[in-house]
């Protein structure tokens, strides 16, 4: 049994750029608090089809903490799938931030 070497079945490595969405984990617990209570909230929610709108905030805090540090990179909310609520003045877009 041979692996690699001279049969020729060697395989190149060649890395590619992560796909849009993933994004470093967050080893520090920086934004735990906040993915917490979002899980909590679809935890508790008792519509599978969809999102309620309250857990959505919660998800715009969580994904704001993370480009808050630089644990993802900084999005407009509509590219997110979450669409700018203005009811939240914690989680404005993060472009509009300055």
């Amino acid at each position: 049994m041979s692996f690699g070497g001279a049969s020729g079945n060697t395989k190149v490595f060649r890395p590619t750029p992560p796909d849009r969405g993933s994004f470093p984990l967050d080893h520090d617990g920086e934004c735990k608090i906040q993915m917490q209570i979002y899980l909590d909230c679809l935890r508790s929610s008792r519509s599978r089809d969809r999102v309620p709108a309250d857990c959505r905030l919660l998800a715009k805090e969580y994904l704001n903490c993370r480009m808050e540090r630089g644990l993802m990179l900084k999005d407009n909310w509509v590219n997110l799938g979450l669409p700018d609520d203005k009811r939240s003045s914690s989680t404005d877009t993060p472009e509009s931030k300055s």
